[in-house]
């Protein structure tokens, strides 16, 4: 099949990562680089993304440029918000930029996050000289991009206090501990320990296991897990009417 890409509508991805042992949000970025005769153009960070091709839905297109970049699939993703503003695009070195890659000025791109584990990424081999950078010590960034990364952070902050979206960024099996450490990294504030202990212990889908860490010099913490199904039945929506 002929891949025609509509040249004004692109799809971008803010890739948040979570790193458990250094306890740190991160972002995945990619390098944009571009020199002639010795000279160099371009040299900053910009988000992962590309054009929509016709055939495919926005979803479609977020979770293709996803997996070409980390080779992961399922992925917890949000569209959050369109950015199309007339100027966007408009800095001398992203026009430098977009008349070498040939795409329109006038772009209007959809800005996704997804949620994920830094160890489940494997940058080796990876093409497109993608990195990860702690969200609160980024690079020099192209195009609008600091802020859709700006509003994606704000977004992944509300929400974290809403919804269980945080269990994406943490292994299947953790401590309390990893739970405060994520949300004070992600908030960037400090927790109460046993006030937030109690809170979570409380808490019907956080199912305690009969199981302690491993290999920690310390005193082994006991470990639990989140239950999707306990958490989806205690807050599914009811529209039946009682009579």
């Amino acid at each position: 099949m002929m891949l025609e890409k509509i040249l004004n509508i692109s799809v971008d991805c803010v890739v948040f990562g979570y790193d458990i042992t250094s306890k740190s949000l991160n972002l995945l970025l990619i390098k944009r680089y571009l020199e002639s005769n010795n000279e160099v153009l371009v040299d900053d960070y910009v988000l992962t993304g590309y054009h929509v091709y016709t055939h495919e839905t926005l979803d479609d297109t977020a979770t293709r440029v996803l997996k070409e970049l980390t080779g992961l699939t399922n992925q917890y993703k949000k569209q959050f918000k369109a950015f199309g503003n007339p100027d966007r695009l408009m800095r001398p070195k992203d026009i430098i930029w977009i008349e070498n890659e040939a795409f329109h000025l006038r772009t209007t791109t959809i800005a996704y996050y997804f949620l994920l584990k830094t160890e489940d990424v494997d940058l080796t081999n990876n093409t497109n000289g993608a990195a990860w950078f702690p969200v609160n010590d980024l690079p020099e960034l192209g195009f609008d991009h600091k802020q859709i990364i700006q509003e994606a952070y704000e977004d992944l902050k509300e929400k974290c206090l809403s919804e269980p979206i945080i269990f994406k960024l943490l292994p299947d099996k953790f401590t309390i501990n990893d739970v405060q450490d994520l949300y004070e990294s992600i908030l960037g504030i400090e927790i109460d320990n046993r006030n937030f202990r109690r809170k979570l212990i409380n808490k019907k889908y956080i199912i305690a296991l009969d199981e302690k860490q491993v290999g920690v010099s310390k005193k082994p913490a006991q470990l639990y897990m989140f239950s999707k199904d306990i958490y989806d039945k205690m807050f599914q929506k009811n529209y039946l009417i009682s009579i």
